[in-house]
């Protein structure tokens, strides 16, 4: 499973505030990127085989698929004078590229 930071729920309760077709985060795993899997995070719905975690009223659906590969993560969101957004934070990936967005994960 994953845990969500408040800020990060904070923000993103913000974001489905004012994005009415928006239930919560639907966040995956998919092949690519620098580094071998890049993280996908939209704006979405619940599907129903996602598992769902919920946090000071924020919601982030996760796809089955990836739920492997996102155990253990932590999304958190920063806002600083080099860019703010959400940020997974993967104590499992054996390395990440610099954006942040792409990771390589532990061999099995």
């Amino acid at each position: 499973m994953i845990t969500v930071t408040d800020i990060a729920a904070k923000a993103l309760e913000g974001l489905t505030r004012q994005n009415k077709h928006a239930e919560g985060l639907r966040l995956a795993v998919e092949k690519g990127g620098c580094a071998g899997l890049q993280y996908s995070m939209t704006l979405g719905s619940r599907q129903t085989e996602d598992t769902e975690v919920a946090h000071l009223g924020a919601r982030v659906f996760l796809d089955p698929a990836s739920l492997g590969f996102l155990d253990g993560c932590t999304l958190d969101y920063e806002d600083s004078l080099s860019g703010s957004g959400f940020r997974i934070i993967n104590p499992r990936a054996v390395r990440s590229c610099g954006c942040g967005t792409s990771f390589e994960p532990v061999k099995p």
